[in-house]
């Protein structure tokens, strides 16, 4: 598996993982309203690493550079439990310049597990429209 930066030939096929993989893992969320555009209004100006296997696309993470804040990771639901998160959450921390954040949706448990397991802690709660959330860190090594 690479991670590499994302072109924009990949923008198809991220926006249909974000889609689907919203849907798949979101599921106390009424997504009814989601699009396949979502996903350029949820990147714009963010640096975005794909994971990439054999020519396949299997997950993408984006990220605000300057605040070291990772917006977003997704993996293909087909593709989960691989590693794929995992080794685009070593990319993304490799890159940080100070302590690292996100947000985590507090109903979205699996992912909070998961960023807990790789050294991520929690360090604020906060409400969003899409529910509540908590502030996580990642204090680099």
């Amino acid at each position: 598996m690479i991670i590499r930066p994302w072109q924009e030939s990949d923008r198809p096929f991220l926006r249909t993982l974000f889609l689907h993989s919203r849907r798949a893992n979101w599921t106390w969320l009424d997504g009814s309203d989601w699009q396949l555009e979502d996903f350029d209004a949820v990147t714009l100006d963010e640096t975005i690493w794909v994971a990439e296997e054999d020519g396949h696309r299997l997950g993408f993470a984006a990220v605000y550079v300057n605040d070291n804040f990772l917006h977003s990771l997704f993996v293909d639901p087909d593709a989960q439990g691989k590693g794929v998160g995992s080794a685009l959450l070593k990319k993304v921390q490799a890159e940080f310049t100070s302590t690292g954040s996100l947000k985590c949706l507090t109903q979205n448990r699996r992912a909070l597990a998961f960023y807990q397991h790789h050294g991520w802690h929690v360090e604020a709660e906060g409400t969003s429209p899409d529910g509540d959330y908590l502030l996580l860190h990642y204090r680099l090594p």
